[in-house]
Formats: structure tokens, sequence, C-alpha cells
């Protein structure tokens, strides 16, 4: 291996690091903003395996509205 191969696998193992790290702070941002709206996802509970569960759904907008926010006042 010559230098101009290592090089270009050293800097081509760092853009791919940088590239990572960029996607998992995306997915990190994107989770915090949608966090409120999405229920919990459970697997392998006792009506996970039954077909047409009903209880997988987005919250409401009423129901958010009961949720104790602090006051900002």
């Amino acid at each position: 291996m010559d230098m101009d191969q290592a090089a270009v696998f050293l800097a081509g193992s760092v853009l791919i690091m940088m590239g990572f790290v960029v996607i998992v702070i995306g997915v990190v941002a994107i989770n915090n903003v949608i966090h409120r709206y999405w229920k919990p996802v459970r697997f392998f509970t006792e009506d996970s395996f039954k077909l047409g569960n009903s209880h997988a759904r987005f919250a409401e907008p009423h129901e958010l509205e009961k949720r104790n926010e602090p006051n900002l006042k």
C-alpha cells in the first residue's frame, strides 16, 4: 500500500463515519420532533399477534390538550 492509497482510505473512512454521525443526528432530531405525537411501540405483547389490531394509533388533538404542560408565565 503506497501513500496515495493510504490517504484515500483514511479520507474515505473519515467521510463515511461523518456521514453515519449526520444520519444518527438526523434520526435523533426527527425522533425529538415527533415523540409527542407517537404512541410507544411494544413488540410481542399478548395482543400483537391478533389481526386487525386497533390499539396502535396517533394521539388526537384533544388528548394532547389534556396533558399537564408546565405554565411558562
